[in-house]
């Protein structure tokens, strides 16, 4: 049975936002007081282009350079659809259709704020759209995060006026089957429309956010990663305790040494003598890394909390006021500062877990070399490093940041852009490298248990080897290591690893 998020032109948590995101079965619905207000905004705007011959840009003049070109009433609607056509110029490869879905909610919550000038039939068709699983084809390339990400929500509205193409039921249709298929006639863009829809940050929000929610996941998976080589390599507990991080008192330091002493509680492993005087950085290290980067979810969800709940529009119309506003609400730079930071903060946990692994394999402690069970005639895991240090080497040149560089467009009058977009997508790339980093560290750390055996590790650690072994058994012999990642990427997807 299908839940209904409604849409009320007022803020939103991002929990309210994972929780649409991630059910499948969600429908939106435009509660009275955004028809209301989205409608009195659209009100003002008529009545004030019927009353005035004041110049409004992108409303009754031309865009960007443009901008000092009037145009005569009666072809501003054409002046309207001109705008969504000439800024379709995505290209690139296609957007995962689900982050497609969260732009469209991301736009359509935006415009419930009523300050926009849209229809209210124009916000509906997106409604309607996003309710049947309508799901416009978008590019990932074209935007320079700043006025707008142009050229992506330009393709995502391009059905709305029977253009462009979109996926429904599995299939690619254009957008002129929708009257046909759902009887919806293409809608007559009206003053501001055009550039109400294409102007705004959800496309660098949508990656944004997605790579957010996918984040939390990952670092509570780090966690146990880590907590797994740990006993696996037999290091030492002492730089987990608690005075330790005490007198250095990182929230995320703090959080993750709580989370690593939870996680080996118990252990048998862990009670054992350890000859070692210390362990590697990359073990004894874990809370200050973990925990750095942890740090940097504050700030990408008070940047994305607040983005959310913002009107990224221009100009942006105040009806009560009795004014429009021509500004840079648009500007992607908050959300690019924080995309390139939490990119790089993925990757650090990424950089790590590969050194663990590499240790894992490198034959010490009483392990054989690559976790082999006859070395030699075997390769066990040796190739699953070199595959862990190509992405972590991947992840180092995409973090790179994008939210440094500017190239002038539109003849100079838009001569400083976020390259948000770019930081958005490179964002989501780690992210997803990061999974395959992970999921790489964990086979290994499995292997190496076994070969501790009689001795155990946790039962929390226990409880998850076991469910492992479901899906992949240890190794006993050389076999296609990359089904082996795939299957602990889906067991990660699968498993709960929040820790208390």
């Amino acid at each position: 049975m299908s839940q209904f998020h409604i849409i009320n032109g007022e803020g939103i948590s991002l929990e309210a936002v994972r929780k649409i995101v991630f059910n499948q079965t969600m429908k939106l619905e435009l509660s009275d007081n955004a028809i209301q207000v989205i409608q009195h905004c659209r009100t003002y705007l008529d009545n004030k282009l019927s009353g005035s011959d004041d110049f409004f840009y992108g409303i009754n003049t031309g865009f960007g350079a443009l901008c000092n070109v009037k145009i005569d009433d009666e072809r501003i609607k054409e002046l309207q659809e001109n705008l969504v056509l000439s800024h379709a110029a995505g290209t690139g490869s296609e957007m995962p259709k689900q982050i497609v879905k969260l732009m469209m909610f991301l736009k359509i919550h935006s415009l419930s704020f009523g300050h926009s000038g849209v229809a209210v039939a124009t916000v509906q068709r997106l409604v309607d759209m996003y309710n049947k699983d309508v799901v416009p084809v978008v590019y990932t390339q074209g935007s320079l995060g700043a006025s707008g990400d142009l050229a992506p929500l330009a393709h995502l509205v391009l059905p709305i006026i029977g253009k462009g193409e979109v996926t429904y039921n599995g299939q690619r249709l254009p957008g002129e089957i929708l009257e046909d298929k759902f009887g919806w006639k293409p809608i007559e863009l009206q003053s501001k429309e055009g550039l109400a829809l294409l102007n705004g940050t959800q496309f660098m929000q949508a990656y944004g956010l997605w790579s957010l929610f996918l984040s939390e996941r990952l670092f509570n998976i780090a966690d146990f990663c880590a907590a797994l080589s740990y006993d696996a390599w037999e290091c030492k507990e002492e730089p987990f305790y608690e005075p330790i991080h005490r007198i250095r008192p990182h929230k995320g330091q703090l959080d993750t040494a709580h989370a690593i002493r939870k996680l080996i509680k118990g252990s048998m492993i862990n009670q054992q003598t350890k000859p070692q005087i210390q362990d590697p950085y990359s073990f004894r290290c874990i809370p200050q890394v973990h925990g750095a980067s942890k740090d940097t979810l504050h700030y990408m969800h008070k940047t994305f909390a607040t983005e959310l709940n913002s009107v990224t529009d221009n100009p942006i119309i105040f009806p009560d006021e009795d004014l429009i506003l021509s500004g840079g609400n648009f500007h992607g730079q908050p959300l690019a500062l924080a995309m390139d930071h939490l990119a790089i903060a993925l990757a650090e946990l990424g950089n790590i877990s590969e050194r663990r692994t590499y240790l894992m394999l490198s034959g010490q402690r009483g392990l054989p070399v690559f976790l082999a069970k006859d070395p030699g005639i075997h390769n066990g895991l040796m190739i699953a490093q070199y595959t862990a240090a190509s992405i972590v080497s991947q992840n180092k040149q995409l973090c790179t940041p994008a939210s440094v560089d500017s190239i002038v467009s539109s003849n100079g009058q838009e001569d400083h852009v976020s390259m948000g977009s770019n930081g958005a997508t490179k964002l989501y790339q780690v992210a997803t490298n990061l999974e395959n980093i992970l999921a790489i560290e964990w086979l290994t750390a499995a292997q190496a248990l076994a070969f501790r055996r009689p001795m155990t590790t946790s039962i929390l650690l226990e409880e998850k080897v076991a469910a492992y072994r479901n899906k992949v058994t240890f190794m006993e012999h050389d076999r296609i290591i990359s089904y082996d990642i795939r299957e602990t990427v889906l067991f990660f997807r699968e498993q709960e690893w929040k820790i208390e």
